[in-house]
């Protein structure tokens, strides 16, 4: 089935792109505000939510592409719709001199609402872990 393109913006409180690029491309960054284990293996991130001990979900995403300190964009091995990827996207603010995150992602009609509450949350996990 077809998905949704969803663009989401959000303003960090940072205007240090070291930083940002650690949290949104590397898999210690990502563990801190995506999942709570991300592996990068041969090409192929693996990102685990709950303790491996009991239940848990893992995913994995291949197709990975990193622009070096502007995006990451990678795409769900187990996605069925061969236009979706997730894209986390910084960019410098001329007003302020801070940076914002821009998020591409997919949901199947009528899930646009819990995508958008799931990146709320993964927004205040990297508020509260990073301060941005």
């Amino acid at each position: 089935m077809k998905k949704l393109k969803l663009n989401i913006e959000k303003e960090l409180n940072s205007n240090s792109s070291r930083i940002i690029w650690d949290l949104i491309s590397t898999p210690h960054g990502l563990a801190r505000w995506v999942a709570d284990e991300v592996e990068e293996e041969n090409g192929v991130m693996t990102f685990t939510w709950g303790n491996t001990w009991s239940h848990h979900e893992i995913r994995q995403a291949g197709d990975i592409r990193r622009v070096k300190n502007k995006s990451l964009r990678f795409r769900w091995t187990d996605d069925d719709d061969p236009e979706a990827y997730v894209e986390l996207r910084m960019e410098k603010n001329v007003l302020n001199d801070d940076y914002v995150l821009h998020i591409t992602d997919y949901a199947l009609p009528g899930e646009e609402d819990s995508l958008l509450d799931l990146w709320d949350g993964n927004m205040d996990r990297l508020h509260r872990s990073s301060g941005l």
